[in-house]
């Protein structure tokens, strides 16, 4: 026959790894690969992006799942940290929060040298001690205690000195002092007794009047009296309290000086602890040994006061970010970049109805712990959790970190606001994503481009080279070292090696996605196991591609049981006019497969042009809707030279009911459309794929091997009768990597594999008939798919131009209306 130059030979159906390349028996005699194949593009990026320390050189690592690179990243990253060690020797800091007297809302934030932080805290923790007991002491003294009650007793003398002087002089007036409630009051005096209110108001008038003139003149001087007594009071109380400064002061001068010397070299220390003396100076009631009620003092809350029972907890040090144990430049990967995960938060305690904070409930965030590191985070998530990616992009650029309140950031209302003063960093920020997503941010963001310099692209897939083939057989021998699992024959690195050109569908390519190769890797050595052999053979790893298909293949069980009973129709055998079986793929995310289904095309006289019935019904994507008119520009080129091409032509995905997507049908298409011009039948034993362009030539497609495996389970659940196959595209051969079932039908001459590069060569393997090549004079040759086609073509325009007058209106019209 003469399609049978079409059909592919069998050493090019699929590329079979000869075991005997490998120069070991078994994996235990390698050494376990310790670097990484096929990555040099994104291993440069990544080690130009670790080591260039100018401003915006953060990375954004792109590829697909699976590629190694969290694990690259973290071990370049290690390496740098490594030689960082050795060369730079650069120390980190801790950061530590203080209280702020000054502003006592917003925390101050010092840097220490990487390990003091933890003994600047103890330092400040026993001073804070060593001053709650010194004062105590010194207030509870009995010298102190004699003191005080011989001041007061003094004052109280002085006092009571005045008070019986002028009560002796209202007396020789004639009036008695008296102390009321609401203050001194003067009471005439009559024969040495008070007078009464009743005999006072019975006096004459001139008398009372005397007597009232009396009375203002000796209160005038009570109340200069009881001024001059305020004031001794008022001294007293002063001579009392520079008693306590100067008791507070011999006794706490000696603790302060320490550490005053200790940190003379840092600003902010110093300045914390003069405040915090002087504070203690003016504060010095919460040392008494009587316990008072709080109350607010110099801007602390009552609750703050209250912490814990000791006065002086809210001054504690909060080691914000301690990096004593670091050996190197932190390393942090933030599995969950929320906003208080990445940027830190305020913790809150209840006390007395409500929600309290203070500066020694800052929590540091990932960003933070990071400092002087490198940070790794996921891009999908940063993107996805409110507020984080535009609170990132600002931390970058400003170089530093704000710990806000979440409910600030969505706008509600934060119970208590603390703002603590920004964290400074200066962290290399390492986003993990995928392609797509770096070229949406590279187009719809501005700044990403500023901040994001270094992009590092991982390859899905690596050349099948023998120095690839080694890496792979040593990349498993490492982890069946480092998982303790049973090693591979060289059978079984060979299959996995077949596995790894079949996951990316080209016969010169290997998947670079490990985590799949493990994944294979480890359920092969499961059935070794399960058989009790000592080696993982190529059996195991077949064993377990096939159960593992077996797994997730119920949908495509379903259909093809669909297709059996005869629900879906589907043709295996015969031959019809103007319909042909098309392939298609479903891609349900955990398994692909291939499903035939019946293309039917019906032509007509009319202008209409080919009309889509799934773009009628909204059925189809904009790439099929293409396709689908890339079919009218072929058929202009090539049969409408000499008259205008004037046909209605419908083309229908026969029992779908879901969105048809891509251009793979488009040649499929033309088939039926071509058979139906014709009027010449297509097997139906033949299943077609493939793209056309408007030259007729056909063009590779996606999920080759999967679409001929569909067809081929088809044919062998309906009865194969020896004439059944695929029509492919040419281009499409080095993707074959066909599963063994179907090479070996292919071998017995059970099912055929045709590979055709023009429309004009697949219509001669479907229709039996050779669509024909122009002579000189433009005819085709007689009794050719393209004469056939070009005559009915002429014969519709024909028909058309006799209906239509030169105007181009009905003639039945122009009758009508004359």
């Amino acid at each position: 026959m003469a399609i049978k130059k079409y059909e592919v030979p069998i050493n090019k159906l699929r590329w079979e790894c000869d075991p005997n390349i490998f120069e070991f028996n078994h994996t235990k005699n390698l050494a376990p690969l310790r670097e990484f194949v096929g990555q040099d593009r994104a291993i440069r990026a990544i080690e130009f992006g670790l080591s260039m320390d100018r401003e915006g050189y953060n990375i954004y690592v792109a590829g697909l799942t699976g590629t190694g690179k969290t694990s690259v990243v973290k071990t370049y990253i290690q390496r740098l940290v490594e030689r960082k060690k050795v060369e730079e020797k650069r120390q980190l800091e801790d950061w530590c929060y203080l209280y702020n007297f000054t502003d006592s809302d917003r925390p101050q934030i010092i840097s220490l040298p990487q390990g003091k932080g933890k003994p600047f805290r103890n330092q400040i923790s026993n001073l804070l001690q060593k001053l709650k007991e010194g004062l105590t002491r010194a207030f509870s003294s009995e010298e102190y205690a004699s003191e005080r009650k011989k001041a007061a007793e003094e004052s109280q003398a002085r006092q009571q000195k005045l008070l019986e002087e002028t009560a002796e002089v209202a007396q020789r007036q004639g009036f008695q002092l008296q102390m009321t409630s609401v203050g001194p009051a003067l009471f005439p005096v009559v024969d040495g007794k008070a007078v009464s209110q009743a005999d006072y108001l019975a006096l004459d008038k001139s008398v009372r009047n005397k007597i009232e003139k009396k009375r203002n003149d000796i209160l005038k001087k009570v109340r200069a009296t009881f001024e001059k007594m305020h004031e001794i009071e008022s001294q007293t109380a002063e001579k009392l309290q520079n008693t306590d400064k100067t008791v507070a002061d011999f006794t706490i001068s000696r603790l302060f000086q320490n550490l005053l010397n200790a940190y003379k070299d840092s600003e902010k220390i110093i300045r914390y602890l003069n405040d915090l003396k002087s504070f203690t100076l003016n504060n010095l009631n919460i040392f008494k040994e009587k316990e008072e009620p709080p109350q607010a003092v110099l801007g602390v809350a009552p609750g703050q006061i209250m912490g814990g029972g000791d006065p002086l907890l809210p001054f504690q040090v909060n080691i914000f970010v301690d990096n004593s144990a670091a050996e190197g430049p932190p390393v942090i990967t933030e599995s969950n970049p929320n906003y208080t995960n990445l940027f830190g938060k305020i913790e809150r305690r209840f006390l007395f109805g409500g929600y309290l904070s203070d500066h020694t409930m800052l929590k540091p965030g990932a960003l933070q712990m990071a400092n002087g590191g490198y940070l790794l985070l996921s891009a999908s998530d940063v993107l996805t959790n409110p507020s984080v990616w535009p609170t990132l992009k600002r931390a970058i650029r400003t170089k530093e970190v704000r710990i806000e309140d979440p409910f600030e950031q969505f706008g509600l209302i934060a119970p208590q606001g603390l703002k603590p003063q920004p964290m400074p960093i200066n962290a290399k920020i390492i986003l993990i994503g995928d392609g797509m997503l770096y070229q949406l941010l590279s187009m719809y963001d501005e700044d990403f481009w500023e901040i994001f310099k270094v992009k590092a692209d991982f390859d899905f897939q690596l050349d099948r080279t023998k120095s690839n083939l080694k890496a792979f057989a040593a990349f498993i021998a490492g982890y069946c070292e480092d998982c303790e699992l049973h090693h591979f024959d060289r059978t079984g690195v060979a299959k996995v090696a077949e596995y790894a050109a079949r996951v990316v569908g080209d016969q010169e390519k290997l998947s670079s996605r490990f985590a799949w190769i493990k994944e294979l890797v480890e359920e092969a050595e499961f059935w070794a196991r399960r058989d009790g052999a000592s080696l993982v053979n190529a059996g195991h790893v077949e064993e377990a591609i096939e159960e593992r298909r077996f797994r997730h293949n119920l949908p495509d069980e379903r259909i093809r049981e669909l297709i059996e009973r005869g629900t879906i129709f589907i043709d295996t055998e015969g031959e019809v006019v103007g319909q042909v079986n098309g392939l298609a793929i479903y891609n349900l995310g955990d398994v692909m497969f291939g499903k035939p289904s019946r293309i039917t095309c019906k032509t007509f006289l009319g202008r209409s042009g080919v009309i889509n019935i799934e773009r009628e019904a909204q059925l189809s994507g904009r790439i099929h809707d293409k396709g689908v008119l890339i079919l009218s520009g072929y058929l202009g080129w090539k049969y409408a030279q000499e008259h205008p091409l004037s046909l209605s032509a419908s083309l229908c995905f026969e029992q779908s009911y879901e969105g048809v997507e891509g251009d793979s049908a488009s040649s499929t298409e033309l088939y039926a459309l071509l058979s139906s011009l014709s009027d010449v039948p297509i097997k139906q034993n033949i299943a077609v794929t493939g793209s056309v362009n408007q030259k007729g030539e056909i063009q590779p497609i996606g999920g080759v091997n999967q679409k001929i495996e569909g067809f081929f389970q088809i044919c062998r659940t309906k009865g194969m009768n020896g004439d059944q196959g695929v029509v492919i595209p040419k281009a499409n051969l080095r993707n074959l990597m066909l599963r063994p079932e179907v090479v070996e039908a292919v071998k017995e001459g059970k099912f055929h594999i045709y590979a055709v590069s023009t429309v004009d060569e697949g219509i001669e393997v479907l229709t039996g008939v050779p669509a024909g090549k122009r002579r000189k004079d433009g005819k085709y040759p007689a009794g050719t798919i393209s004469r056939k086609v070009a005559d009915t073509l002429k014969e519709m325009a024909d028909k058309l131009k006799q209906f239509y007058g030169p105007s181009g209106e009905e003639k039945t019209k122009n009758k009508q209306s004359s």
